[in-house]
């Protein structure tokens, strides 16, 4: 049972949801679900850690980037359900449509330089 109950607190909060909805279209990498949620960092690393200790996430590093995929389920027969089946739920919902046709969009390397370029500029105006 604790399985079970592990997936579903995964899955009670609207943006793991969000993830798992934008991973299903593709790999991403933290910054780039940071970007199309628009939430801290840090807290973008502890729902993909939530998620990857329910069995619904994966990750592999490429290089210095470090890309999160949808699990393949073969851990947990609860997680491959639930995956199963968010494929098809909240499609019509418009917050989940809206942060979809982000996805495609979503590019790391020009996220990065926008972020260094940022950080420089405010430290050369002495912030």
């Amino acid at each position: 049972m604790k399985a079970f109950i592990r997936v579903m607190k995964a899955l009670s909060d609207p943006n793991r949801v969000k993830i798992i909805k934008m991973l299903s279209r593709r790999q991403l990498c933290v910054c780039e679900l940071q970007e199309a949620l628009g939430i801290a960092q840090p807290t973008v690393s502890k729902h993909l850690r939530i998620l990857e200790e329910a069995g619904l996430v994966d990750k592999e590093k490429e290089g210095l980037w470090i890309n999160y995929k949808l699990a393949d389920g073969s851990n947990s027969p609860y997680a491959a359900t639930m995956l199963g089946n968010l494929k098809h739920w909240l499609d019509d919902d418009p917050e989940i449509k809206e942060l979809l046709n982000k996805v495609p969009h979503l590019d790391r390397n020009a996220i990065c330089a926008r972020n260094k370029s940022n950080q420089r500029g405010g430290k050369n105006n002495g912030n």
